[in-house]
């Protein structure tokens, strides 16, 4: 109590009489005052505390969308040299040997090359296999037809692989897609897609 002047010292005394000569009524309402100004100060650092979380993900997110944005276009512009390369090798020869083994080779080292840089960016490769689910979001319907082995709404083939940049579509993937109906339970019920070319998809 030494650090304590006197007329605080007086003070705090004075206030401990009167608390101890107050009606237990009057007790009750300070108590119930202290408690909840406790409660309103607690919502108060509890909202701030959320408040501070809600500002870092903003933050965050506006990161993401300023990093995606800035390599965007230059993203765009490589898809033309994967399609290439991914074109390339649809039409090397599988049995080739000599100088155009190597070539191929050399081209699948290169495009294995690129899109290993493109996840180290954020962009990944979207190329549905047979059977997945359609998802208009990261998949474009270029023509539906009927299928006895995936079902109604499923990818049926990936005409063109798309990308997504952190989550976000940079190009969809051109697919066909089975038409409603479509399954194992159809079984012969349909004709051969590649006989009859397919159905264009008339909303795609």
């Amino acid at each position: 109590m030494n650090d304590i002047n006197d007329e605080t010292r007086d003070q705090l005394e004075q206030d401990i009489h009167e608390g101890e000569g107050a009606p237990e009524g009057d007790e009750n309402a300070v108590v119930d005052a202290l408690i909840a100004e406790r409660d309103q100060w607690k919502d108060r650092a509890l909202r701030a505390v959320a408040e501070a979380e809600n500002v870092k993900r903003r933050a965050e997110t506006q990161q993401n969308d300023a990093r995606a944005y800035a390599i965007q276009r230059f993203a765009k512009d490589l898809l033309g040299v994967a399609d290439t390369l991914e074109r390339g090798l649809a039409a090397a020869p599988k049995d080739a040997d000599g100088p155009a083994a190597a070539m191929v080779t050399g081209l699948e080292l290169t495009q294995k090359s690129l899109l290993s840089a493109f996840e180290a960016n954020g962009l990944t490769r979207v190329d549905p296999a047979p059977g997945d689910a359609f998802d208009p979001h990261l998949h474009q319907a270029m023509m539906e037809q009927p299928s006895d082995t995936v079902p109604g709404g499923a990818v049926i083939q990936t005409l063109q692989p798309g990308y997504a940049l952190f989550g976000r579509t940079v190009r969809a993937a051109m697919v066909v897609v089975a038409a409603k109906g479509s399954g194992p339970a159809a079984g012969g019920a349909y004709a051969d897609p590649s006989t009859t070319g397919g159905n264009f998809d008339a909303k795609a």
